[in-house]
């Protein structure tokens, strides 16, 4: 569109927007951003790049982004629709270009079978393309969490399995980083042969003390008091190795 015919476009909605009676309806955030969105809308449509995709066909194919149809199941409900006759390539590439879109979300390779498996059977009862969008789009909604929850849990048995081994580490009297015995606020490690713990103090800083066994009854030899493990890290690492005097 030329210039004036964008104008007189974004004109006629602002005159058939301002038409309402109720000045409360015109001054309404919502009401304002659904008029904002139709100007957009309108525009893109007369000026985008893509000429085959008017009506309904871009929101189709928007929906089914996540749900691996296959291409060619896909092109022929489209061409149903108003508008020029689609190739696979318009299709796919029209799909790659809103992939390629920031913040855009693949489909998630694991569930590809499930999706063409579950896409054969609704198509063998006669569902129609627009519902076994929404079918699929749910069933990859619920399988995408599951995953979630199943990489979760197995992300803590890790964590509590390397818990476990440091806490056996440190028990065996092996050099180790900080660790927590059990849910104890100190915090031990040992370094060349020696052992160090750390203890809460005020205004969110740490004790550090020289001992000799795992116990917070110990009372130690205090060699400072640091903002965190790194600082008190800097120390042990040049500390552990100087010689002791006797």
């Amino acid at each position: 569109m030329i210039d004036d015919d964008r104008i007189r476009t974004v004109r006629d909605i602002i005159n058939d927007y301002v038409k309402s009676p109720s000045l409360q309806h015109l001054r309404d955030p919502h009401s304002v951003f659904t008029v904002a969105k139709t100007i957009v809308k309108q525009l893109d449509r007369e000026s985008g790049i893509w000429r085959k995709w008017e009506g309904e066909r871009d929101g189709l194919l928007k929906a089914s982004l996540g749900c691996w149809i296959p291409i060619e199941e896909l092109r022929a409900y489209l061409n149903i629709l108003p508008g020029p006759q689609l190739t696979a390539t318009d299709v796919s590439q029209r799909q790659r270009a809103y992939y390629e879109e920031p913040y855009a979300k693949y489909p998630n390779d694991e569930l590809e079978e499930g999706c063409l498996i579950l896409f054969s059977e609704e198509k063998a009862l006669g569902t129609e393309l627009p519902a076994i969008i929404g079918r699929l789009t749910e069933h990859v909604e619920a399988e995408e969490e599951r995953l979630r929850l199943e990489r979760e849990a197995r992300y803590k048995a890790v964590r509590e399995d390397e818990k476990v081994a440091a806490e056996q580490r440190l028990l065996s009297g092996a050099d180790c980083k900080w660790t927590h015995l059990k849910k104890s606020p100190e915090c031990y490690c040992r370094s060349n042969g020696r052992t160090y713990r750390l203890t809460p103090a005020r205004d969110k800083r740490w004790n550090l003390h020289r001992v000799t066994c795992l116990s917070p009854d110990e009372k130690g030899d205090l060699i400072g008091t640091y903002g965190g493990r790194g600082d008190a890290s800097k120390v042990v690492a040049k500390i552990a190795y100087e010689s002791e005097y006797r």
